[in-house]
């Protein structure tokens, strides 16, 4: 149950369509569902904005089933699975309506077809080796309803190709800027553009790029304004965010 299906239901009781207890029936049923191996959480929506999120990686395909039969029981569409293997997306995908990208790693089960998307987010990526992680944070944001532009391969290597976007990158209401090796690319959009920018270190990289932390610490110590950082090869976490800030600014 979302916020809006917690509106509707009220609304619904106000018009006397349903009765009281039949509501409060919808509202005890409706906090979590027990499952042994998890407690899935069917109020998330109401206190956030979005339904839970599954994270697929190390749960079995059984256990992913078992998750999204209980979001979809709940009224649950647009429902995001990360880290998703493309082994356990064929398993799961034979029981349920799966949206996959194996480049991302990220499924959306039984996405609401003709879903309008609003307000823009623009994905930067510095190389095509961070397209994965790229898409990851794409995906996210438009299967939480926000219109996506992508501009790949505009790292700092090259800084004409980034400079050649700049209109696009002055209309957005928020910027993930995804980079590896020194993650250079995060404060040269800050420096930019007048809208937040959340900053995605990638594991790519030769050996002194330990593996994303020297791009992890040079975004947290980046001169320019306005710039936030997630974690290493955390695109769904900026995704998210860079939504949220989207939709707070319609």
């Amino acid at each position: 149950m979302d916020k809006s299906e917690l509106i509707g239901l009220l609304e619904a009781v106000k018009r006397g369509e349903i009765g009281v207890e039949e509501a409060v029936g919808r509202l005890k049923s409706a906090p979590f569902e027990e499952l042994g191996y998890a407690k899935v959480d069917h109020h998330r929506g109401v206190r956030q904005g979005a339904g839970e999120v599954v994270f697929g990686e190390r749960k079995t395909p059984e256990q992913i089933c078992g998750i999204l039969r209980s979001l979809r029981g709940a009224g649950g569409s647009d429902i995001i699975v990360t880290r998703l293997s493309p082994e356990s997306a064929e398993l799961v995908g034979r029981e349920h309506e799966l949206d996959y990208s194996a480049e991302a790693r990220l499924a959306v089960a039984y996405r609401t077809a003709g879903r309008p998307l609003q307000g823009s987010v623009v994905v930067a990526g510095a190389g095509t080796s961070d397209i994965p992680v790229c898409e990851e944070a794409a995906l996210t944001a438009e299967a939480l309803g926000s219109r996506v532009h992508r501009l790949y391969d505009v790292g700092v290597a090259g800084l004409h190709r980034l400079l050649s976007h700049l209109e696009l990158l002055n209309s957005a209401r928020a910027v993930v800027a995804v980079a590896g090796m020194e993650g250079a690319l995060a404060s040269v959009v800050g420096g930019l553009v007048d809208c937040p920018v959340i900053a995605v270190p990638t594991s790519v990289g030769y050996g002194a790029s330990f593996g994303g932390l020297a791009a992890l610490l040079a975004m947290l110590n980046s001169c320019a304004s306005g710039v936030a950082v997630v974690n290493i090869d955390n695109g769904f976490g900026a995704g998210y965010l860079a939504s949220m800030i989207n939709k707070a600014s319609l």
